[in-house]
């Protein structure tokens, strides 16, 4: 029997609860790592990969011989790394005789293999071999356009799967507002066959219009690739069904004396415990009470002058 322990300090109790899952996913971190065997392509494009997603990504550049994402048992230390970086998307390249320039694209739930899609890289462009403006070169960090065009990813399964993953991987942080000044690079997938994937990487040029928007302009600054579908492994419906808990799935819960109405609102109940004003201790020198024995002294000096000057007149 396995046993369970529970964080006994405050500070890993956060901690741990920084890592669980969430209702509301902020930014994915990225796992970047390889096999025992690569070519010079797949370094070229992990190293490119790893370059996008800076500041948001982790590379780990050593051989890993006994990860195998699509094997049972063989995700166990991809599942490790995943816990110790606190990942949940990764990427890791192999090559073989068989699947030459190999990757597997893939998402984490609670640090444990979500889905996998597998693909090819064909026809790959660096960074260096473009040339343009330095000066439209997209910043680091900077929040990207994604474009899919091609009714493969609406029709295919294995080209709607692949949309999904590449979508978290490219993304970024995700944010409810953004300055179009800000945007600086586009993604865009263009679906070529049911089984192939053009993605290159643009930077956006802004310029005049004669209007309030921008008129925008894709300057190619790579990378580029062509991927091609090999493998893909869906999650199974129980898992998909508790990582796509969302907020409106939990019961709400009940806030005392707070009431709603669909004329006045929320309508919310004060209770003030009783103030026994007679029980109240007042001060010594409170100034109703001296103004009292003021009154008092006046009263009786007034009628002991009274008493004295009928004393006199008698």
């Amino acid at each position: 029997m396995m046993k369970i322990k529970t964080p006994k300090k405050g500070r890993v109790k956060r901690e741990l609860d920084k890592r669980a899952p969430k209702l509301v996913e902020t930014g994915k971190k990225t796992l970047i790592l390889q096999g025992t065997k690569t070519s010079g392509t797949l370094n070229s494009v992990l190293s490119e990969i790893y370059h996008l997603k800076k500041g948001g990504a982790v590379r780990f550049t050593r051989k890993n011989d006994n990860i195998r994402p699509f094997e049972s048992g063989g995700e166990a230390s991809l599942e490790f790394f995943s816990l110790k970086t606190d990942c949940s998307v990764f990427v890791y390249g192999s090559h073989s005789k068989k699947r030459p320039n190999n990757l597997v694209l893939g998402r984490m739930y609670d640090h444990h293999v979500y889905d996998l899609v597998e693909v090819g890289v064909e026809n790959f462009k660096s960074i260096e071999s473009f040339t343009y403006d330095k000066k439209i070169a997209p910043r680091v960090g900077s929040k990207p356009f994604i474009a899919f065009i091609g009714e493969g990813f609406e029709n295919v399964d294995e080209l709607k799967h692949l949309k999904e993953v590449l979508l978290d991987l490219l993304r970024g942080e995700v944010v409810e507002n953004i300055n179009l000044a800000g945007l600086d690079r586009a993604y865009i997938c263009t679906a070529i066959s049911s089984n192939k994937v053009y993605l290159t990487h643009c930077a956006l040029r802004l310029k005049k219009s004669g209007t309030v928007v921008p008129r925008m302009e894709l300057v190619e600054v790579g990378p580029s690739m062509d991927l091609v579908v090999r493998r893909h492994r869906l999650p199974n419906e129980g898992l998909r069904k508790e990582a796509m808990k969302t907020a409106k799935d939990q019961p709400k819960k009940k806030v005392k004396n707070v009431s709603s109405d669909a004329i006045q609102g929320t309508i919310g109940k004060i209770y003030i415990p009783d103030q026994k004003v007679g029980e109240m201790a007042l001060p010594n020198k409170a100034k109703g009470v001296k103004r009292e024995r003021r009154e008092a002294k006046n009263k009786q000096a007034n009628e002991h002058a009274s008493k004295k000057q009928k004393e006199e007149s008698e």
